[in-house]
C-alpha cells in the first residue's frame, strides 16, 4: 500500500437504498469519527432507480472519506463488490450490507484477526443468541440447507458463508476478486472458495446480527440462482477457471 493509504476500507454495495442508507451512514460516520484509524468509505451504486446517489452524497460533510462510486447499470451485489474492492485504497477492505445488518462496531471482532488471517468472515449461525431479529423460519431453514450444500460441494468448513460481513487483506486478496465470476448474490461462496485455492487464510467469527424485513434477496429467484451458481463454482474450478498465480 501506498503511504497515507487507510488502514481500512468500508465497503457498502447499495441498489434503491435511499432509506436504509442514512441510518447506515449515520452509523458508519459516527465510528470513523470515534475510531483512531484512518478509514475511507466507499458506497457502490448498483445502478439505483432512486435517490440512493443523492443520499449518500448528503454524508460527505460527515464523512470526508466517502467516496460514492457508480456501476452504471444494476449488475448485481457480487459485481458491486467488486467493483468496490477495486477501487479500494486500504490495506483491510470490509464490505457491509446497505442495511447494516451486523453493527459497523463488530468491525472491531475482526480486524484482530487479520494479523494471522487474509479473511475474516462475521457469522451469524456459530452463537444464534447474537441474532437480534431472526428470519422467517422458511428462510433460516433454508439457509441451513444452502450452507450443507456448499459445504458439500465446495468442501468450506465455514457454518455461515451469506454473512454480509466480510473483510479481506487487500495485496493478497486481490487474485480472489480478479478470479471472480459470480456478479450477484452468490458471489460469496465463491470468494471463499477462491481464498482456500490460493492458499490464503480464512476464519470465521461469531458478530451481532439482525435481520432486516427490508431485504432484497427474493426466497424464489435468488435462492434458486444461488443453489446453481454453487454448482457453478465447482465446474469453474473442475475446468480450470481458476489458474493459480505463479510464484
Amino acid at each position: 500500500m501506498s503511504p497515507g493509504a487507510p488502514e481500512l476500507s468500508i465497503i457498502i454495495p447499495a441498489y434503491n437504498e435511499e432509506l436504509r442508507l442514512p441510518a447506515t451512514l449515520s452509523s458508519i460516520a459516527a465510528y470513523t469519527r470515534s475510531s483512531k484509524r484512518n478509514i475511507e468509505v466507499i458506497v457502490v451504486d448498483d445502478g439505483s432507480r432512486d435517490k440512493t446517489v443523492a443520499v449518500a452524497e448528503q454524508f460527505r460533510n460527515e464523512i470526508p472519506s466517502l467516496r460514492v462510486v457508480s456501476n452504471g447499470e444494476n449488475r448485481g451485489k457480487g459485481y458491486s463488490v467488486r467493483h468496490g474492492m477495486q477501487e479500494a485504497r486500504g490495506e483491510i477492505v470490509l464490505f457491509t450490507d446497505a442495511d447494516l445488518s451486523a453493527p459497523i462496531e463488530e468491525v472491531e471482532k475482526l480486524l484482530p484477526a487479520m494479523k494471522t488471517n487474509d479473511v475474516a468472515i462475521g457469522s451469524r449461525a456459530m452463537d444464534r443468541s447474537q441474532i437480534s431479529v431472526h428470519e422467517s423460519p422458511f428462510r433460516e431453514f433454508a439457509g441451513i440447507i444452502f450452507n450443507k450444500i456448499v459445504r458439500l460441494i465446495l468442501w468450506l468448513p465455514f457454518v455461515d458463508t451469506q454473512c454480509g460481513f466480510k473483510a479481506f487483506r487487500h495485496e493478497p486478496c486481490k487474485i480472489i476478486f480478479e478470479q471472480q465470476t459470480i456478479e450477484r448474490f452468490g458471489f460469496d461462496p465463491e470468494l471463499l472458495y477462491l481464498a482456500r485455492h490460493h492458499g490464503l487464510r480464512s476464519v470465521e467469527i461469531s458478530v451481532r446480527w439482525g435481520h432486516s424485513p427490508a431485504t432484497k434477496v427474493s426466497m424464489m429467484r435468488d435462492s434458486m440462482m444461488m443453489f446453481v451458481d454453487v454448482f457453478v463454482i465447482r465446474w469453474n474450478s473442475i475446468t480450470g477457471k481458476y489458474p493459480h498465480r505463479h510464484k
